[in-house]
């Protein structure tokens, strides 16, 4: 397969062209010809003039490869080698939802031959690829495992926003079939990936490693908020603490927080759906996904709290939201907590505004139903920094007063200006 793939006589399918699936496809791109598959139209016609629509790969991105972006199926036919990377969210009931991984799935059956690869970098739960993808697989091609096509698991490890640990120079993880398939698909991903690769013992492996990466920072997360919430009892700083706790050699740094996105705040919730599947209730698991869940809720809670406590009426407070992405310096709004945040704080008839320099307004007012604004001249009794984005960083205290009102709360979900505002009433995690 690395041959033919290397000599250009076949190519490698990426299908979802997201966070995960757009730097796959380009840096293969350097060196095989790859057809790159979504269904969004918007999002294939914005590759095609250098635009990442998520703001994480630059234009310069795509010089030197060879893709081509397409909406078209039949584009896929001269493909052999078949990377499936679309979402795997939660439901409303934090049931997996597999529906974009079965379509994906679906459409590469349908052009499926022998002697293709199909690989799969999505989140889900241990043995999904081989209970739920592989069936689809067999019976919409008439093909059979291993004797026509093989099929292997290489589990994602982009963390958007981040420019150190790239898809170049972070150790891959690869999974196969079979022997044959595990090499060969080791061999093709060794192309683009410096450190090399990590052959898993079996798909199960590679699955549960991805699981097991997610599962331990959420859960390490949900430790230091639930002190959090037990230290701000106590009028005690939760990051003063890990500061100093952090002089200890072994002691391993992590911070309290709203715990969004797609990968964190949704994957652990893979492993207990298939855990409580098997009969088994995972009781930690649940406990830290619990905690994490409620965040928002407690810190819209503070913040009223806080507010009475100054003396100023709920009803004709003015709140100032900064930042609504699920984490610093990007621009996807999926699964953030702080619209959860924003949403309590509504419901207890508060006046909210919402900034937000990388997020999309259409896209909020789609996802949430509220939108972003501007601060113009208006005077906010709170001012809660839910996202550290780089624009809000450089800010001061003197900026921070220019905009608030007489015994006005700063909140600072994540700390970063500690010991930096002395002016006005400041609380933190």
């Amino acid at each position: 397969m690395y041959q033919q793939l290397s000599k250009k006589n076949t190519k490698i399918a990426v299908i979802g062209l997201g966070y995960v699936g757009l730097p796959i496809a380009l840096e293969f791109g350097r060196i095989f010809s790859v057809i790159g598959f979504d269904i969004k139209k918007e999002r294939v016609i914005s590759l095609n003039n250098k635009i990442d629509p998520d703001g994480e790969v630059p234009a310069t991105a795509f010089e030197g490869s060879d893709v081509l972006f397409t909406n078209n199926v039949e584009d896929l036919n001269g493909c052999s080698f078949h990377i499936i990377a679309v979402p795997t969210p939660v439901d409303e009931h934090k049931v997996p939802d597999l529906s974009y991984l079965e379509s994906a799935t679906t459409i590469i059956a349908k052009i499926l031959k022998k002697g293709d690869y199909v690989v799969y970098e999505s989140t889900v739960f241990p043995g999904c690829t081989e209970e739920i993808c592989l069936p689809i697989l067999e019976k919409q091609s008439g093909l059979l495992l291993n004797q026509d096509f093989k099929i292997g698991y290489s589990p994602e490890r982009i963390n958007p926003g981040d420019t150190q640990y790239t898809l170049r120079n972070v150790i891959k993880i690869v999974s196969g079939s079979d022997e044959e398939a595990l090499e060969n698909i080791a061999q093709i991903y060794s192309a683009i990936v410096q450190p090399g690769v990590y052959r898993a013992s079996s798909i199960k492996v590679a699955e549960a490693a991805k699981i097991l990466e997610n599962t331990q920072r959420d859960l390490n997360i949900a430790l230091m908020n639930e002190l959090s919430l037990i230290l701000d009892k106590m009028q005690v700083n939760t990051y003063e603490v890990i500061e100093a706790a952090g002089t200890k050699w072994n002691f391993h740094k992590y911070y309290p927080g709203l715990v969004g996105g797609h990968c964190i705040g949704v994957d652990p919730y893979y492993l207990t759906y298939k855990s409580m599947e098997l009969g088994y209730e995972p009781y930690v698991i649940l406990s830290g996904r619990k905690v994490n869940d409620n965040m928002a809720f407690y810190i819209a809670r503070r913040c009223m709290q806080q507010l009475i406590a100054a003396g100023k009426n709920l009803t004709d407070s003015k709140i100032l939201v900064m930042g609504l992405t699920f984490k610093e310096n990007v621009n996807d709004i999926r699964n953030s907590k702080v619209a959860d945040l924003i949403h309590e704080l509504k419901s207890f008839g508060l006046h909210v505004d919402v900034t937000d320099p990388k997020a999309d307004n259409k896209e909020t007012e789609k996802e949430y139903g509220f939108s972003l604004t501007t601060v113009n001249g208006t005077k906010y009794d709170a001012i809660i920094l839910t996202v550290p984005h780089k624009e809000y960083i450089g800010l001061d205290e003197r900026y921070f007063l220019s905009i608030a009102k007489e015994q006005c709360l700063f909140i600072d979900i994540k700390g970063v200006f500690r010991k930096k505002i002395t002016q006005l009433n400041y609380w933190s995690l």
